[in-house]
């Protein structure tokens, strides 16, 4: 038997957008783990790409923007679903994030509303909804993964306001957990990576050299991979981690204890 025991079960994964996507990375692991994978994509453009990396797994559309459009995905996804065997989904991940940087990056105090609110519907509001609209198809123990940052309480200015933003994403872990236990046992966990080399990252302001700073502050010396922030997802999507609930945890191969390291004290203050 598969040490994780997801073979044969079905994952929801929101988020995919191409082969460089941590939910590409967690669901080729999925699969090669023996799992049925269903992916949510944004858009009809992005439809091609996921069927391309995913021949055999069912793709649908979803701009989750717009809850009404979680509505309908969740009712299209229901109808796939073997209604003679009680088919249910054993997980869901949330992959999702959005920044408006189209006027460049601005200090944090003149963040325009629109830009946050348009931020916190798609990147923490979207994983509630997708949490309520999604309850009845879940198998009483599924599990539900979102993916957020490694710290939010650091000011990395060209993060801007989606800092707190994930921290929202975080806080709303346990009080769906809360939420969803008169009724199941269905778990909500976060996996928080350090920085990553996605197609998402680099459409931020000064992103490569954070992710090259990172990668020194690393203890090991080389950055974290997509693929260890995807590995520790798919753990939490398995049974093997039913204990684990409400958490938070942090993928950053060390980098959080490692900032006063000598090779960067020294070429800082030489």
């Amino acid at each position: 038997m598969n040490f994780l025991q997801v073979e044969n079960k079905k994952y929801v994964i929101f988020g995919l957008a191409n082969k460089k996507s941590v939910a590409c990375a967690i669901g080729k692991t999925l699969v090669e783990q023996g799992a049925e994978v269903i992916h949510v994509v944004r858009s009809k453009e992005r439809v091609a790409n996921a069927k391309k990396l995913f021949p055999d797994s069912p793709v649908f559309i979803c701009d989750v923007e717009t809850e009404a459009n979680i509505i309908r995905v969740r009712n299209e996804i229901e109808q796939s679903l073997d209604s003679r065997k009680n088919e249910k989904i054993a997980g869901l991940v949330h992959s999702i994030a959005f920044a408006n940087y189209s006027q460049g990056m601005k200090p944090f105090h003149e963040t325009r509303q629109a830009d946050f609110l348009q931020a916190v519907n798609i990147s923490c509001f979207s994983f509630i909804s997708i949490a309520n609209h999604f309850k009845d198809l879940l198998a009483e123990d599924a599990s539900v993964v979102t993916i957020t940052i490694s710290t939010t309480k650091m000011a990395a200015e060209n993060y801007g306001y989606m800092a707190p933003i994930k921290a929202a994403l975080d806080s709303s872990l346990c009080f769906l957990a809360k939420s969803f236990s008169e009724f199941s046992r269905v778990r909500f966990n976060a996996v928080a990576p350090a920085l990553l080399k996605t197609s998402a990252s680099a459409g931020i302001p000064g992103y490569i050299d954070s992710y090259l700073f990172a990668e020194k502050a690393i203890l090991r010396k080389k950055a974290l991979t997509t693929q260890e922030a995807a590995d520790t997802a798919v753990f939490l999507l398995s049974t093997r981690s039913s204990g684990i609930n409400c958490q938070t945890i942090v993928v950053d191969a060390g980098m959080s204890v490692n900032y006063f390291d000598k090779e960067i004290v020294t070429k800082t203050v030489s």
